[in-house]
């Protein structure tokens, strides 16, 4: 039985590794385009190409070169002429911020010191012209340092400060309602006022019958100083009267309602003693009746003056 004839027909090549990257291959073996070879070959063939041949322009190649060289050494040396006068310039300017700085520290120092001066003159006055009730004159209005049982009110904004919807403050027009307002401090103050607080202080700050608290931006200004959160309110009365009085007040209800619908962080507390400063300024103001003066009519206004 005759056996079938070998297969002779040539394999197969295997593909090359680089098939699939034809592109780059093209690239790398043809890095200059034909048009810039073809006149490159022209130009070795003219024998234009390589360094000049004539003596013109060997000249003015040279010319350049020198030209070139002359110009990045006289930037050179006139930056090296230049830099002492610089640093002697910016020293000149160092020393003259640091001396402003001083005199600017020295005269913050006079101000803080006749501020002072003129604190306890007027302390010194009150307790003078109050007569029996000087020492009760003084501690209404915030001339001396107080000491006593009382309250401790802290009151912080919420962790979320993002939320929105209504609640107590929705027609007030606050962006922010987990933020602590100036309007939600004065009606803390206040609620602490009636309830019986003898004297009053946030963040160290002690108010007065003329305090004001406002806000300017996000801060709160108490008597135009800023004040950062957490609000710690010190009150002097007796602790747990006060505490109790406070919360069943409209104002403590007011904070509570903050607390549940915007989770303004609060917490208040009785304290055995607590310390409150000495207003730092004091503006005395006394009102007496005008004189009467029957050309001006002044008399018939029934106003007094300050």
């Amino acid at each position: 039985m005759s056996q079938p004839p070998p297969d002779r027909s040539s394999a197969t090549p295997p593909p090359r590794p680089d098939a699939s990257m034809s592109l780059l291959t093209t690239v790398m073996e043809h890095s200059l385009d034909e048009g810039y070879a073809e006149a490159s070959a022209r130009r070795r063939a003219d024998g234009s190409a390589g360094m000049p041949r004539t003596l013109k322009a060997k000249l003015g190649l040279g010319a350049g070169l020198v030209l070139a060289a002359l110009v990045v050494t006289l930037g050179a040396a006139e930056a090296r002429v230049a830099a002492p006068v610089l640093a002697k310039e910016r020293e000149e300017l160092i020393d003259r911020v640091n001396a402003e700085t001083s005199t600017a520290d020295a005269l913050e120092k006079d101000v803080e010191a006749l501020r002072e001066d003129v604190g306890e003159r007027q302390r010194k006055a009150l307790e003078q012209h109050g007569g029996d009730q000087g020492g009760l004159v003084a501690l209404l209005s915030g001339a001396t340092p107080v000491e006593g049982p009382g309250v401790k009110l802290v009151v912080d904004d919420a962790e979320d400060t993002d939320q929105g919807g209504g609640g107590p403050r929705e027609s007030t027009g606050f962006a922010d309602t987990g933020r602590v307002r100036d309007r939600d401090m004065q009606r803390v103050v206040n609620g602490l006022w009636q309830s019986g607080a003898e004297a009053v202080a946030i963040n160290g700050q002690r108010l007065t019958a003329l305090s004001a608290i406002r806000a300017a931006g996000d801060a709160i200004l108490v008597d135009n100083r800023p004040l950062v959160p957490p609000y710690t309110v010190l009150a002097v009365g007796d602790g747990k009267k006060l505490v109790s009085r406070f919360r069943d007040s409209a104002d403590g209800l007011y904070l509570q309602a903050l607390h549940e619908s915007f989770d303004i962080r609060t917490s208040i507390s009785a304290q055995e003693m607590v310390r409150l400063p000495a207003a730092p300024s004091l503006i005395v103001r006394t009102a007496e009746p005008q004189a009467a003066d029957t050309g001006s009519g002044a008399a018939d206004s029934g106003k007094g003056t300050s």
